[in-house]
């Protein structure tokens, strides 16, 4: 079962869903790809996780235009354009009659290989196209009792070495960030950045509340979050002073509220990072007033 920042009751309704691979809707045990794809030998794709409420994918044109831009990125044709793909989720949606209360994974890999190879010599067709919608809820009690964070040594590399904004399917990285944060008891990795300054966690992204202010990364290498983004409208829309800058460990130890963002669960607030509490070690009024506005901000988003 999911833990963390996802974790979440596993729905018995997810084992009849329906998955879209390439035009095609499959029952879940049927739903299956070659081992010689793109994706299952070498990690080649990416990916976006959706959120869906009131019968609407939240967000859609963000987490579209991030798509294309990774695909763009590592040279490989989605063969969809947005309208596309958009009406392809909505089948899916509407072939499982899902409106609320659930969360979708787009994939798309470079496709077949005639041999496990890394050049794209060795692909033939098209690109690989999976939409996998589940029945999914954040588990509230992860919200009220707050999240722990624990800093490990895996850094978000730099461009020139994978870029970080990629939301491609080779995530051994922020696995390895993962694995290490859960032996050591936490619910999440903070991952620093070459400098060591603080980037992202390793599924979601971390702000900090100090004297009123909310800082979050620089962004230079960390994915370019959605609801990362959502966040520090509302928070600009709402008066209050928001930063993209760098900052240590130091400056998190010491912050009076911290919290992370992602699709999934929207806001969660951190209680506790490498062992030192954070403020009073209960959610903050700054954390729970943005939760608040980002709740509103979906609700007119996903609005009939």
């Amino acid at each position: 079962m999911p833990t963390g920042t996802h974790a979440t009751a596993l729905d018995p309704r997810n084992a009849q869903v329906l998955i879209y691979i390439d035009g095609v809707l499959k029952p879940r045990a049927e739903a299956m790809v070659s081992v010689f794809d793109s994706g299952f030998i070498l990690g080649d794709g990416v990916w976006e996780g959706l959120r869906v409420h009131r019968g609407k994918v939240a967000f859609l044109d963000a987490h579209l235009r991030r798509l294309e831009e990774g695909a763009k990125a590592i040279d490989l044709d989605i063969g969809l354009n947005r309208e596309e793909l958009t009406a392809a989720l909505y089948k899916t949606l509407r072939a499982n009659e899902m409106v609320d209360g659930v969360h979708v994974r787009l994939m798309v890999t470079r496709g077949l290989k005639v041999t496990p190879f890394q050049g794209t010599s060795a692909n033939v067709g098209s690109a690989t196209i999976v939409i996998a919608a589940e029945y999914k809820e954040p588990d509230p009690a992860v919200a009220e009792r707050g999240l722990r964070l624990f800093t490990v040594h895996v850094r978000r590399g730099r461009p020139d070495v994978q870029d970080p904004m990629w939301n491609s399917h080779s995530k051994l990285n922020c696995v390895t960030a993962c694995i290490q944060a859960e032996k050591a008891g936490a619910d999440e990795g903070l991952m620093l950045d070459p400098h060591g300054f603080v980037a992202t966690c390793n599924s979601t992204h971390f702000f900090v509340v100090r004297d009123g202010e909310l800082w979050t990364s620089s962004g230079k290498y960390c994915l370019h979050g959605v609801t990362r983004r959502q966040v520090l409208r509302v928070a600009q829309a709402a008066g209050i002073p928001t930063h993209e800058k760098d900052f240590s460990l130091t400056q998190v130890y010491s912050a009076d509220e911290a919290f992370c963002t992602g699709t999934f669960a929207g806001i969660l607030p951190v209680k506790e990072v490498d062992g030192r509490q954070i403020g009073q070690g209960v959610p903050g009024p700054m954390t729970a007033r943005l939760n608040q506005l980002y709740s509103e901000l979906i609700d007119r988003e996903c609005s009939p």
